[in-house]
């Protein structure tokens, strides 16, 4: 009986990969990116597997959850919510967390979303194993049989300081003519069938004329722009001007609700959000001003798959449409983001990655493969991947060795820039 099957161990692992020098609002990527893998055994043997956020304040909350899965069953996805809802309490200041704008993944007031998030896939896992059945299939269902990403572009150094390690392919992006060579080598290796730039790193005209020259680039692709709220209100608006004809979407130009109605009163492009819209209130508040069309959903802090699935149910009624935030992460997540994607009917936009910047993978089999942009919806019961033992001990030994427990875009910037401030919108 199905029931009969109870979650025995429950690990936590955090990884450290490479990480390229992509630049953004905050600052500058690490060397080192930071991830935990979550292995829930049952009592039958099978391993249910996520992936999450790896800063230590997550770490000790996962850590703090595990035993409160001994003994459930897989499909016990209810109990867990509540077990971890009254022990994961919100972080406090001074608890070792850097929190971002640009991230909300970063913010302790999520962790107990995040940690369900991370329990919930791996148990969702265990369950599709048990019963012979993709996630997708668990959440109602595929729509797709694959799921459009889109390309996601970076201002960057070609190395970072200090020289971590070797250089990564793909050089140097900090002029419009380099951000169009970033953006044919992406397509050409992914074949993505949009793109996205990264901004609020320079002066808002270096920028638009980037997206100025990818549209001459690219003439039929959709491209999409994301400040990350960098930009004053003034500046969005002024910006819009040039924008509003080579824009599918415009994202996070300016920071808040308030200042993003206000932008949607002056341009014709639909705006988006992965910062403004993070809970169920900031929800509650966009549907009374209709500022934000589009929300980019996030399974690791909405709470999980089903939350994401029911946040796109939302999202219908409210005629907005949906697409899928990222940040730096390895196979296991970019398989979670496709199972819910697939089973999202309203979820129309092409995803976030940030997959083509990380070098190494801690799946079987090794990289995952994209066909035209796209990710096949596995057929196969579960996620559809499984760990290689080896490469997360690798993975975690660089955890173990790197030293950094904690992202911080700044500090590493003021690494190249002692003055460097972080303080926004700067533009």
């Amino acid at each position: 009986m199905r029931k009969d099957i109870r979650i025995k161990h429950v690990r936590v692992t955090p990884i450290a990969f490479r990480d390229g020098p992509l630049l953004n609002a905050s600052g500058i990527h690490e060397p080192w990116a930071l991830r935990s893998i979550v292995e829930v055994e049952s009592s039958d043997g099978r391993v249910g597997i996520s992936e999450t956020y790896g800063d230590e304040p997550m770490v000790r909350v996962l850590e703090q959850a595990r035993m409160l899965l001994i003994d459930l069953s897989p499909f016990d996805l209810n109990v867990m919510e509540e077990r971890v809802r009254a022990a994961i309490k919100p972080g406090r200041a001074g608890d070792g967390s850097v929190q971002f704008e640009l991230a909300p993944g970063s913010h302790t007031a999520k962790n107990a979303d995040k940690v369900i998030s991370a329990m919930e896939v791996a148990m969702l896992d265990l369950q599709g194993q048990i019963l012979g059945l993709p996630i997708c299939d668990l959440l109602g269902g595929a729509v797709r049989s694959e799921v459009p990403y889109s390309a996601y572009l970076f201002y960057k150094y070609a190395e970072h300081a200090g020289q971590s390690y070797a250089p990564d392919a793909w050089g140097e992006a900090v002029t419009p003519e380099q951000i169009v060579r970033q953006a044919q080598m992406m397509v050409a290796q992914y074949g993505f069938k949009s793109i996205k730039l990264k901004g609020g790193v320079f002066e808002p005209a270096q920028e638009i004329a980037a997206m100025k020259a990818l549209r001459q680039a690219f003439p039929g692709l959709p491209l999409r722009l994301d400040p990350n709220a960098n930009w004053t209100l003034q500046t969005s608006i002024a910006a819009a001007r040039e924008l509003d004809g080579l824009l599918e979407y415009y994202e996070d130009p300016t920071p808040g609700q308030d200042g993003m109605a206000e932008l949607a009163k002056h341009c014709r492009a639909p705006l988006a959000t992965n910062m403004c819209v993070t809970t169920m209130e900031e929800f509650r508040r966009n549907a009374s001003t209709h500022a934000v069309k589009i929300l980019l959903s996030d399974h690791h802090y909405w709470g999980g798959l089903r939350a994401t699935a029911s946040l796109a149910r939302m999202c219908s009624v409210f005629d907005m449409g949906m697409s899928m935030h990222s940040n730096s992460h390895l196979g296991i997540s970019l398989m979670a983001m496709t199972h819910a994607a697939a089973a999202i009917p309203n979820l129309t936009y092409a995803c976030d990655t940030h997959y083509p910047w990380q070098e190494e993978e801690v799946v079987k089999g090794g990289r995952i493969v994209f066909n035209e942009g796209a990710v096949k919806v596995p057929a196969v019961p579960g996620l559809g991947v499984e760990i290689d033992q080896a490469q997360l001990a690798r993975l975690h030994q660089q955890y173990l060795d790197c030293g950094v427990r904690n992202r911080n875009d700044l500090a590493q910037m003021r690494k190249y820039d002692a003055a460097f401030s972080g303080t926004s919108p700067r533009f």
